[in-house]
């Protein structure tokens, strides 16, 4: 009886040993992303700060998400109310910094809910105690520019401009990266040789000069300035997609793949693709970082966004030409450095995390 007991538990012990767990590339990829605590803190951080962008219009805004008055509900921050509703002589649109509006709605039944910064970034503040710019103060956090808007309001909404331009080039750029460099790669011969001459000739394009020809002609704006970039921020992209494919292209599974009969686009899409993502994820921080200094230095210069769209080149312009003002060139100066120090930090992380050269410890 003992001896079927221990032979039973003898046979039973190796099954009772579970196997390890194998992660994906994907997963160990991630587990490596996360020890780097500077990429993975400031993947949070940057996280947090768009989200908030996002909501811009509830954070900032010269109208209140909410009000009541004489028994009526109405949410101004997505009408437009006419004064004459809170007792005012006038149609036009109300303007809640008014004293006489503010006093209105401090009347018994009478409220309204207001965004925690209390102005628009186009709201010019015709109350203000102190001629413009004025410094920091319990009314205006950052201070007012030269014409009295809100330099917060006007830095968070010129935030999420520059992220989502910045966003839109960068997907952009790695489109039509990837495109070119895949079809360079992927047949060499004189499809590259052909690829190669014309796009020196197109990256030898001043691309400077033809943006200001085309700031003269064109009325500015985002769409224009998007298209423009966007034909010249692919090609350093596309160099390291086409010796991805270059590479991959000579290896023993685009062979099997060959004679199991697969087209060359399922070929480049389904098997030489993924495995040439490397470079393009790692890409993707720096490219974005890249659009969002060109966006500023392009406001700077005044070829970029329309005068009244808040941008971050445009508040440091103010700040040039308003040296005594030192808030307006701080703070903006510390949102641009603190946003491309944020992506410099996650590119950094997700190269090494990528690095397929870096173990996992155990």
């Amino acid at each position: 009886m003992t001896m079927a007991t221990s032979a039973s538990t003898s046979a039973a012990s190796p099954t009772s040993v579970s196997a390890p767990v194998s992660l994906s590339p994907s997963r160990r990829a991630w587990l490596r992303f996360k020890r780097h605590r500077l990429g993975y803190s400031s993947l949070i951080i940057f996280s947090i700060l768009v989200v908030l962008s996002l909501f811009a219009e509830l954070l900032s805004n010269d109208k209140p998400i909410i009000a009541r008055y004489d028994g009526h509900w109405y949410a101004p921050i997505f009408q437009n109310v006419p004064e004459t509703q809170f007792g005012g002589d006038f149609e036009t649109t109300t303007d809640y910094l008014d004293p006489f509006i503010v006093a209105q709605f401090k009347k018994p039944g009478n409220f309204a809910i207001y965004p925690p910064n209390r102005y628009h970034f186009n709201t010019i503040n015709y109350f203000a105690k102190e001629p413009n710019p004025s410094g920091p103060s319990s009314d205006n956090w950052l201070g007012t520019d030269d014409r009295g808007r809100d330099v917060f309001a006007r830095l968070l909404y010129g935030f999420r401009i520059s992220v989502m331009f910045g966003l839109a080039l960068t997907v952009c750029g790695v489109l039509l990266g990837v495109l070119t460099g895949a079809l360079q790669g992927f047949y060499g011969g004189k499809t590259d040789l052909i690829a190669q001459r014309l796009i020196e000739i197109w990256g030898a394009m001043p691309e400077l000069y033809l943006l200001i020809i085309f700031a003269a002609v064109f009325d500015p704006s985002l769409g224009l300035l998007l298209l423009l970039l966007s034909l010249f921020g692919w090609m350093g992209l596309s160099d390291y997609v086409r010796a991805e494919f270059l590479r991959n292209r000579q290896l023993d599974y685009v062979r099997a793949a060959k004679a199991l009969g697969l087209s060359n686009g399922q070929i480049m899409w389904r098997h030489v693709l993924p495995n040439s993502m490397t470079p393009v994820v790692t890409f993707l921080p720096f490219r974005m970082s890249a659009a969002i200094l060109a966006l500023t230095s392009l406001d700077f210069l005044g070829l970029g966004v329309p005068p009244d769209t808040p941008s971050l080149g445009e508040m440091l312009a103010q700040g040039k030409n308003n040296l005594d003002a030192w808030w307006i060139s701080l703070s903006t100066f510390s949102v641009l450095v603190t946003t491309l120090l944020l992506l410099t930090f996650m590119g950094d992380a997700l190269r090494d995390a990528l690095d397929p050269r870096k173990e996992m410890d155990a």
